[in-house]
């Protein structure tokens, strides 16, 4: 029987990454696209699924997950070019990344780091080996050697000594028992104001602003969950993010599976989620909470349908009031909010 087209696990960096890609949206339309073909395939929806999702050809989806499977996350930026033979050989373009990192002071330049025009200065002078390159020339080789300028920033590694454990035990809910799981997480605060966004409008002047809204206390916090297997996803807005509404969000889940098999629900291992209430009840009524690793969030398959989620139903969104909201999508929770106090 032949294996369904799937990507390989993701590693820890390779899923913030996408992740990030999916969540903010502002990188190019390629690489969101593609990002959420990976995420959703790491999330085990199948190719038709994936398709429907980002609305593409399925043989697309099977190209960008067998390229990912080959090079990983430079698939993200297809090499779509033609023209000229280079005038760089092999050895030159190696030459040029082993230059660019190492330090000046090691090549007998008194700088501290490369810029651009200072390293085309100094390939340009090299004697006996004078390279001729321009600026792009260097900065597209220097990109595809995986240099890249970059600022001193940490990050965070998951420390969790169950790790590997984990996403096994995730992976085989959505691969051996795929009609069980399900996927809940939350989002947020939403910042209850007009929301830019986009869409077709008529040409008209800017005139006429609506005047500024005041938050409520506590920002209101949208939760999603959704069956591993399909693209049905549902969404509510909270007020926070309790115990009590995960219980609840948990309890609707299990009436979704109303014949008493077990089912398995992926979540984050917010303090929320893991009351010893809800570890209680979800003993009783067969349901085995899966946790991600810790700050692995990107494991949970709802990653890769909260990229759409904010743009169609928060992007290009105005609630002036909490007992008067702008008309929205068929189903959308109204978001409450508090309304500014008169002068």
């Amino acid at each position: 029987m032949t294996q369904p087209v799937k990507v390989r696990r993701l590693t820890d960096s390779e899923g913030q990454k996408l992740q990030r890609i999916v969540r903010r949206g502002t990188m190019s339309t390629v690489r969101y696209r593609r990002a959420m073909i990976l995420l959703a395939s790491a999330g085990g929806d199948t190719v038709l699924v994936i398709a429907r999702l980002v609305q593409v050809d399925e043989d697309i989806v099977r190209d960008v997950i067998h390229r990912f499977n080959e090079i990983g996350l430079a698939c993200l930026d297809p090499r779509w070019a033609g023209g000229r033979p280079r005038l760089l050989s092999p050895d030159d373009e190696d030459f040029v990344a082993q230059t660019a990192a190492t330090r000046p002071a090691q090549l007998g330049q008194p700088f501290t780091r490369w810029s651009s025009w200072k390293l085309l200065d100094y390939l340009h002078r090299l004697t006996g080996r004078a390279l001729t390159l321009g600026r792009e020339a260097l900065r597209t080789l220097l990109a595809r050697r995986g240099i890249t300028f970059q600022r001193t920033k940490t990050w965070k590694e998951a420390p969790d000594p169950d790790f590997e454990a984990k996403l096994e035990r995730i992976e085989y809910a959505l691969t051996e028992r795929p009609e069980r799981p399900f996927a809940f997480d939350e989002f947020g605060p939403l910042g209850i104001r007009p929301t830019p966004g986009q869409g077709g409008h008529p040409r008209v002047s800017r005139t006429g602003c609506r005047p500024p809204t005041a938050a409520p206390r506590a920002s209101p916090t949208s939760t999603a969950a959704t069956p591993s297997a399909t693209t049905c996803c549902e969404a509510s807005t909270i007020d926070a993010r309790a115990g009590v509404h995960t219980w609840a969000a948990l309890k609707s889940i299990r009436a979704a599976r109303p014949d008493g098999a077990p089912i398995y629900v992926i979540l984050d291992n917010l303090s929320a989620h893991k009351s010893q209430r809800i570890l209680a009840w979800a003993k009783k009524h067969k349901v085995e909470l899966l946790f991600t690793p810790t700050y692995v969030s990107w494991a949970n398959p709802i990653e890769a349908h909260f990229g759409p989620l904010r743009q169609f139903t928060l992007a290009n969104s105005g609630h002036p009031n909490h007992t008067r909201p702008d008309p929205g999508p068929a189903g959308l929770p109204a978001l409450a909010q508090r309304p500014r106090p008169p002068p």
